[in-house]
């Protein structure tokens, strides 16, 4: 670290990265080559990345085609713009930046709609490399492939990546605020605001009180909801979720003979307006949408299906008034509602500085895999050069 961008500027950079050799096991500190950035990529020297529920996900994972290893994980993050490659324009050497595992081309049908926030020029056909080619810009020094992760892989000390996934900020935005909004918080605000549009007076009901399920909570909350009910078997969450807007909290294993549904009616004289899944499962998925309240109940999945598994939902209970709705990123549009986000932290309109509970090194990665593991970590930021 400490390179100069005009020494390595289309050179391939020698670094330390935290490898994922095996599905499961603590990440090898190694050190890799980086190659220089190919037409439209940037390099990035990455400041700070965060551990995402997602990682841990795919960390675990040993099918598919994120089941392939050796790789490197990591997609919230934040860093400096080290140098680009041709064709770029839209940042420059110096830059503040926030890479994103959401691609904007800005020229697609998708791109341009205001009805989405996908990008289908570029979308995710390649899940092992970068969006153009598939190709790796990583190598161990032996010269053994590394793969990407979900077009970011910020667990290393410079990363390359698509200028189609590449967001700037204003340098007055903290890093590690900053890198909040690549992923989680951006995608739990979003959802409130963007896809369930959650109005004032309105009853939300939330599956799962990470950092995601927290952010719709802040999200509800800016937008006064009068209920916002959070879930979760940690009883700890309680008091977190306060601060957040939660205003009723539920635990699913202290209700006795009634469900969470039930409790939930109760709550609300008949169901949430908007109900919440941000865990990954496609049972809690179920029981969300049976929170919802008929007529226009809305339930809005967020959450990464742990193990692939279908959703099964009654025709008549649709047929009744309920939908359900998936979203990316929270429907948000990256490279035009990150800085809109980051503006409203600025303008201390957006509460970011709670959802970080612990800060380590970049040698003690696996620290923060524990915290997360036991439930006492919201988000964990991961200095690299601290």
């Amino acid at each position: 670290m400490g390179k100069k961008a005009s020494e390595t500027a289309g050179k391939a950079i020698t670094c330390k990265a935290a490898i994922c050799r095996k599905p499961g096991e603590d990440l090898v500190i190694e050190e890799i080559e980086v190659a220089p950035p190919q037409a439209w990529e940037v390099r990035i020297k990455i400041i700070c990345t965060s551990l995402c529920h997602t990682d841990v996900t795919f960390w675990k994972m040993d099918f598919g085609p994120e089941g392939s290893f050796p790789k490197i994980l990591g997609h919230e993050a934040v860093g400096i713009v080290e140098s680009v490659g041709e064709h770029v324009e839209e940042v420059k050497e110096g830059d503040l930046v926030v890479p994103v595992f959401l691609p904007s081309c800005n020229e697609c049908r998708d791109c341009t709609s205001s009805k989405s926030n996908l990008c289908t020029k570029l979308g995710s056909k390649f899940y092992l490399g970068m969006p153009r080619d598939g190709t790796s810009r990583f190598r161990g020094l032996k010269g053994e492939v590394l793969h990407h992760f979900l077009f970011v892989s910020s667990f290393v000390e410079y990363t390359v990546v698509d200028i189609a996934h590449v967001v700037s900020l204003d340098r007055h935005v903290p890093p590690d605020k900053a890198c909040l909004l690549s992923c989680g918080v951006s995608t739990g605000i979003g959802a409130a605001w963007r896809v369930a549009e959650v109005e004032e007076g309105s009853s939300v009901a939330i599956f799962g009180l990470g950092a995601v399920g927290l952010a719709v909570a802040e999200g509800a909350r800016l937008r006064g909801a009068s209920k916002i009910i959070g879930i979760d078997l940690n009883t700890d969450k309680l008091e977190i979720g306060k601060k957040f807007g939660v205003t009723h909290f539920i635990n699913p294993t202290a209700l006795g003979e009634k469900t969470v549904s039930q409790v939930v009616k109760e709550m609300t004289d008949g169901g949430a307006d908007y109900c919440f899944e941000c865990i990954g499962l496609a049972s809690l998925m179920k029981d969300a949408f049976s929170c919802s309240r008929e007529g226009w109940g809305k339930t809005v999945i967020l959450g990464v299906e742990k193990h692939w598994s279908e959703l099964n939902i009654n025709c008549y209970e649709i047929l009744r008034g309920r939908s359900v709705i998936g979203s990316m990123f929270g429907g948000l549009k990256p490279k035009s509602d990150i800085p809109i986000l980051a503006k409203k932290y600025l303008d201390k309109e957006l509460r970011l500085d709670d959802f970080i509970t612990h800060e380590v090194n970049f040698q003690d990665i696996n620290k923060a895999f524990e915290f997360l593991a036991q439930g006492k970590s919201i988000r964990c930021i991961i200095w690299m050069d601290k």
